[in-house]
């Protein structure tokens, strides 16, 4: 039995590409887009951290969604565990220039003098670095003088920095307090409230097509319990108590349900 025909929905309920106007705005999803962009105003540095599937990417997506083009230029990037070179190589890729240099002097070099142009447009560049956490601490070393010059009196490009809760370590290291000492905005994403989590729930039934709670007291709270509040696991035990709802052919997901669509996640 197909979930979607059976319960009549109109769009894929609890999609990970969810479209920004359709994301569920929680107190901490809105605290987290206004530092950020405070942080952007005063061209510092953002650092939003939270456990896997909690959100942080969504909440990155929320906060650039109201950058206007004409006046900021996203660069996004998304970390790894290499070198300086491969972040430098990654935001060239991100700005549409030739990167296959293998000097860090001259991969700065390139990227400061497309910065410059950016900035000679009325445009903010904005460095978004998501899994920060994976970086090296040498990179933190770095990090901070892409964006910097006229010896360090001249901040030109904010920078956004997501990941784990393990990049906040990194960023207590000796070599990154430079980098560390520019931070203006730091928020923590937590695990969605039981009474957030049911509002969570409805509202995606809702924008893919259904007014009716079709989840019971005790199936929104399993699923609480069971994620932990994080959004991504959520997910997963909604789609998957609906799928063994409609095998059942039942009209409300129970609690059962939750606990065997728990059975095929680890």
């Amino acid at each position: 039995m197909n979930y979607r025909s059976y319960f009549a929905f109109t769009r894929e309920p609890f999609a990970q590409d969810i479209r920004i106007d359709d994301v569920y705005t929680t107190p901490s999803l809105q605290g987290t887009a206004d530092r950020i962009s405070y942080a952007i105003n005063i061209k510092a540095v953002c650092v939003i951290t939270g456990d896997v599937g909690a959100g942080k990417s969504t909440s990155l997506r929320y906060a650039q969604s109201k950058l206007h083009p004409s006046a900021f230029k996203v660069i996004p990037v998304i970390a790894s565990t290499g070198s300086v070179i491969e972040i430098l190589r990654g935001i060239c890729v991100a700005l549409d220039m030739e990167n296959r240099g293998s000097s860090v002097v001259r991969l700065m070099k390139v990227i400061r003098d497309c910065l410059m142009e950016t900035s000679k447009r009325k445009q903010t560049p904005v460095l978004v670095i998501d899994e920060a956490h994976l970086m090296r601490v040498e990179v933190f070393a770095q990090l901070h003088t892409i964006g910097q010059f006229e010896l360090d009196s001249a901040p030109v490009m904010p920078m956004i920095l997501s990941g784990q809760n393990n990049l906040m370590d990194k960023l207590m290291y000796y070599t990154s307090r430079p980098l560390a000492s520019r931070v203006a905005g730091r928020g923590h994403i937590e695990g969605l409230r039981f009474k957030e989590m049911a509002g969570y729930i409805k509202h995606h039934l809702e924008i893919a097509g259904i007014i009716e709670q079709l989840f019971a007291e005790e199936a929104v709270l399993a699923i609480h319990q069971g994620s932990g509040g994080l959004l991504r696991r959520a997910n997963i035990l909604a789609r998957g108590s609906l799928i063994a709802a409609a095998a059942e052919k039942c009209n409300i997901v129970s609690g059962e349900h939750v606990r065997i669509a728990s059975t095929e996640i680890i």
